[in-house]
């Protein structure tokens, strides 16, 4: 079956990023002048996903507002003859189908995802987590996609982690098949190095088999009530089997100020910004 909903989990305090949280959704805050929850929208649709799902908590009405329609705007900058502005607006309304759902209290990423259950069905569908942004040549979650085809299990994204990251990671047991395929053994949360099964980590994008909404309901909440995805994904790996894809390109996590300020720049870079370009070369020398 093809895979042809996602759920994106959005809701959350941003607590790294406050004061400026108490008033902007995480989600919106922007790399460059794009919000992430847009490259998360727009790696879906370019991979064949239009119908989403972004569950939201209370407070974060400005992100429904993002992805709708603004006819007063539109014809503002129409007047002006930014036509072509005009244009990318209305690309942003038109991208996907979005529904959102209201997640009423945070009980961890299964919780979120379980809370997409009723829009989903039964068949399977891909995750984002906004934090995660990357960028190469194929949209990451079509490669992922087309394995869940193939082999008929739940697929998620891996990359090698350095030592200090181990800890803050799902990182998986592996077992190395063909090219960039992994089967998953098993998945241990936030391990120690010492006890860490392998460096490789868990990347917020997912392709999972409806099943996983049975475990998460069924499964037994952990620390603080929360319903962790690691612990549903490990029962499908028991039962169907679950792949790893050891994904190309460039991977930065914007969900730490720092991580904002480079998926900036690099994004900066990557359109040909060459007075950035040449400005940090400048500070660079100036602090040898």
């Amino acid at each position: 079956m093809n895979v042809r909903k996602a759920v994106i989990p959005a809701a959350g305090f941003g607590t790294r990023f406050l004061p400026v949280t108490r008033s902007v959704p995480k989600v919106l805050l922007p790399v460059l002048d794009t919000p992430s929850i847009h490259y998360m929208v727009e790696e879906a649709a370019q991979s064949g996903i239009r119908d989403i799902a972004i569950v939201i908590s209370e407070g974060q009405e400005a992100l429904t507002r993002y992805f709708n329609p603004n006819a007063k705007l539109e014809k503002a900058l129409a007047s002006q003859g930014k036509d072509e502005l005009v244009q990318r607006l209305r690309a942003i309304s038109d991208m996907a189908n979005i529904t959102y759902v209201h997640q009423a209290k945070a009980l961890g990423l299964g919780h979120a995802v379980l809370m997409g259950r009723d829009f989903v069905g039964d068949e399977p569908f891909a995750v984002f987590l906004p934090d995660d942004l990357i960028w190469a040549e194929k949209p990451t979650i079509r490669d992922m996609t087309a394995i869940y085809e193939q082999h008929q299990g739940s697929v998620i994204a891996v990359r090698e982690a350095t030592p200090e990251r181990v800890p803050n990671l799902g990182i998986i047991d592996p077992e190395h098949l063909a090219g960039n395929l992994i089967r998953v053994k098993r998945m241990v949360e936030k391990p120690r190095l010492e006890d860490a099964p392998s460096r490789l980590g868990v990347i917020g994008r997912y392709v999972l088999d409806p099943q996983v909404f049975s475990e998460l309901e069924n499964g037994k909440p952990g620390a603080l009530g929360e319903i962790q995805l690691t612990d549903a994904i490990n029962a499908l790996a028991q039962k169907k089997g679950v792949y790893a894809y050891e994904f190309p390109g460039v991977h930065i996590d914007v969900g730490v100020p720092s991580g904002l300020v480079k998926a900036s720049v690099y994004e900066a870079l990557h359109r040909g910004d060459d007075d950035l370009r040449q400005w940090l070369r400048g500070l660079l020398d100036d602090r040898k």
